[in-house]
């Protein structure tokens, strides 16, 4: 089919352009990932499409394209922790440390990573995955070698150096089949659509208030999990468990992040424990985040 209409569809401004249908999105998306348009055209559509900008059924159609093209690995009794790929500028990478605390807690932990995409410099996850020694429980999946397709787009992404409706869809692959997957949001109105996509591949579905757009929590947030077509909200405040860590505003080096995560200070390692908390309480394994926290504190 003419990639051209596409582009003319997010193009042509307020006026001319349209909302693309699942099914186009999916064939825009099958197109760009077989590599079968001019790099050309596959930025200019990623900047039409932001600016437009995207709709669910967009999203929808261009999940649905990926899932055609992921290898999939089934790890059973797994939480998908959804990352963004453009890392982390300010403070360190706290998942191999939520995975020790977690080690006995009949969880599994699934993050995926690949090069640095925009828009932000950041320290990737497979910077931290590839440099620390995981526990048992923790699962590193690297997308070049389960999508290759999309890990081949990023030379051209870092090219346009801007964030596209890439970086919202791309967090969550399902490659290992999981049931229950949370990730981080970094503006309310963006849960509704995350809602919209991602709720209906997981058993139960979380978004957080996380640092960076990660799903780890470093100061009080939000929580929203949905469950079917109930979405409830909670607040988190780390000063109610008696948490007294500050994060930092400053850059950090990949040295200081995995030195803070292999050395934690107490109060870092009672944030990993409400992170760890929140995780259980996500994938049905306590009623609260109060009694999955003093569960591991005992």
């Amino acid at each position: 089919m003419d990639f051209f209409k596409y582009i003319h569809a997010v193009g042509t401004g307020e006026k001319g352009n349209r909302d693309l249908t699942l099914q186009e999105a999916k064939d825009m998306m099958e197109q760009v990932l077989k590599q079968e348009v001019y790099p050309e055209q596959v930025a200019a559509f990623l900047l039409g499409w932001r600016l437009k900008p995207e709709t669910a059924d967009e999203f929808r159609g261009v999940v649905e394209a990926c899932d055609g093209f992921i290898k999939k690995t089934p790890i059973a009794n797994s939480l998908e922790l959804g990352y963004p790929f453009d890392g982390k500028v300010n403070n360190p990478f706290m998942f191999p440390l939520i995975a020790k605390v977690l080690k006995d807690a009949d969880l599994e932990l699934v993050v995926v990573g690949d090069d640095l995409t925009p828009a932000k410099a950041g320290i990737t996850l497979k910077e931290v995955a590839t440099h620390i020694e995981l526990s048992r429980n923790a699962h590193y999946f690297d997308r070049a070698d389960f999508f290759k397709e999309m890990h081949d787009l990023t030379p051209l992404r870092m090219r346009l150096g801007l964030r596209t409706g890439l970086n919202t869809i791309e967090k969550l692959t399902h490659v290992a089949s999981s049931e229950f997957a949370i990730t981080g949001v970094f503006h309310k109105p963006f849960v509704k659509k995350y809602v919209e996509v991602f709720s209906h591949r997981y058993k139960q579905f979380g978004l957080i208030q996380g640092n960076e757009g990660t799903p780890e929590l470093f100061s009080k947030g939000r929580l929203w999990i949905v469950n079917g077509d109930d979405v409830e909200e909670f607040i988190i405040d780390p000063a109610y468990y008696g948490i007294n860590y500050t994060k930092s505003w400053e850059k950090i080096t990949l040295e200081e992040s995995l030195e803070q995560t292999n050395n934690p200070t107490d109060e870092f390692l009672k944030l990993a424990r409400l992170n760890a908390a929140v995780y259980l309480f996500v994938s049905q394994k306590a009623k609260t985040i109060e009694e999955a926290y003093e569960k591991l504190n005992g």
